[in-house]
């Protein structure tokens, strides 16, 4: 499928304050008081990765992420719109975030999403802060995603190439 640039419903990029002083700083990674109301975190993880690696793209069946990148390292972020009732269907929309740009990435279900570390020597932090527990209570359920990695659709090859 061929994806359009556009805005995708339900998205939301939002970005970091630091509060810096003499040592060091604090950011306010998320508040629930800041969030729609239907979304809850149940969890978080902190993932690093390598310079020039891309993690996804996946997209979620019920799963909500918010992402936090704040550095050290910078992404881009790739965004396509997948769900088929959506107004915004077959939109893709692309943002940098990391070190020097923190923000936080609202995706939810049905949107595919990937990022790749464009650092150059960096490794990149990522948070991530789902409304769903992976693989459930006692992980005794399946993973509640669709991976695209191993597709040799168009978006995927072109996030590949543009993020290197």
């Amino acid at each position: 499928m061929k994806f359009k640039k556009g805005e995708i419903e339900g998205v939301i990029i939002k970005e970091l304050i630091k509060h810096a002083d003499e040592r060091g700083f604090l950011v306010e990674t998320f508040r629930i008081d800041n969030l729609p109301d239907h979304i809850k975190p149940k969890m978080s993880y902190i993932s690093y990765t390598k310079p020039g690696i891309a993690r996804g793209p996946h997209e979620h069946i019920n799963q909500t992420d918010l992402f936090c990148f704040m550095g050290p390292g910078t992404f881009k972020v790739q965004l396509w719109d997948n769900r088929k009732g959506s107004p915004n269907f077959g939109n893709s929309s692309t943002v940098e975030g990391g070190k020097d740009n923190p923000i936080t990435v609202l995706v939810p279900p049905g949107v595919v999403h990937g990022y790749i570390n464009i650092s150059k020597n960096e490794m990149g932090m990522v948070l991530n802060f789902p409304d769903q527990l992976y693989r459930g209570l006692g992980k005794k359920e399946l993973v509640d995603e669709i991976r695209h990695e191993d597709k040799e659709d168009d978006f995927y090859l072109d996030f590949i190439k543009e993020g290197k």
